[in-house]
């Protein structure tokens, strides 16, 4: 992994900003994001192991375009209709409009942001309602619109752009083209890293991402310990 910038230290795999996060909050709200294909899914998978609460703002963002949703309606008004012969959203069709232009996807996420984040906040309630005290929201687009700011601890998977592009070509079968204008989509490694308080680096295979991640859940769970019996950790 590049070197992260200054403000960053190291703690085996995993890259820290000095100043952290209120890991003492009775809830820690993690925001979870990274690159297409740099292996996001991988650390979900792990924390929601490990205890954590995880809201998958993709599954939120699908339940948004179902069949008569208020979010399917926009989005045939505002792309024309972009629906399947089932009345379904034709993802492809979407698809090649959008990725690659900025101004367009733009527009779809201004659709579908405000129905995602609504849903997302009645999943972590739900969360905590239950006992969970870490709820980690795992977002894709969370650079791109602008939700940084709105967690404890924003965590980034990071793997290098050839990286991903391979990936994308062997695991999805797209090419080569296909692949860098998905990429393109996206924030540029340098926007995400800079919203990062957590860096994981997702250049290698699933094992080594999981030890990161395993690690990561460790100091939180040292951490919030720590602060007494209203910030301990499951």
């Amino acid at each position: 992994m590049d070197a992260a910038p200054a403000a960053r230290s190291y703690i085996g795999a995993v890259a820290v900003h000095e100043e952290g996060a209120h890991l003492e909050h009775r809830v820690l709200r993690v925001g979870l994001t990274g690159g297409i294909a740099a292996g996001k899914s991988t650390v979900a998978a792990r924390l929601a192991r490990l205890g954590a609460a995880v809201v998958d703002h993709d599954a939120l963002a699908r339940d948004a375009v179902a069949p008569g949703s208020t979010g399917l309606l926009a989005i045939v008004e505002a792309f024309g209709a972009v629906l399947d012969p089932f009345g379904q959203l034709d993802r492809q069709a979407l698809g090649a409009m959008v990725f690659g232009d900025r101004a367009v996807l733009a527009t779809l996420n201004g659709i579908i942001h405000p129905i995602v984040t609504e849903a997302a906040g009645r999943a972590e309630a739900a969360a905590v309602t239950s006992g969970h005290d870490v709820v980690v929201h795992d977002i894709p687009l969370l650079v791109e619109t602008g939700q940084g700011g709105h967690f404890d601890v924003v965590v980034v998977v990071d793997a290098p752009a050839e990286c991903r592009v391979a990936r994308l070509v062997e695991q999805r079968g797209l090419s080569r083209e296909e692949a860098w204008s998905r990429l393109e989509a996206q924030a540029d490694d340098e926007e995400r890293l800079e919203a990062a308080d957590i860096v994981l680096d997702g250049s290698g295979g699933v094992a080594d991402l999981e030890t990161q991640v395993d690690a990561l859940w460790e100091r939180w769970a040292a951490v919030r310990a720590a602060a007494g019996p209203s910030g301990a950790a499951r």
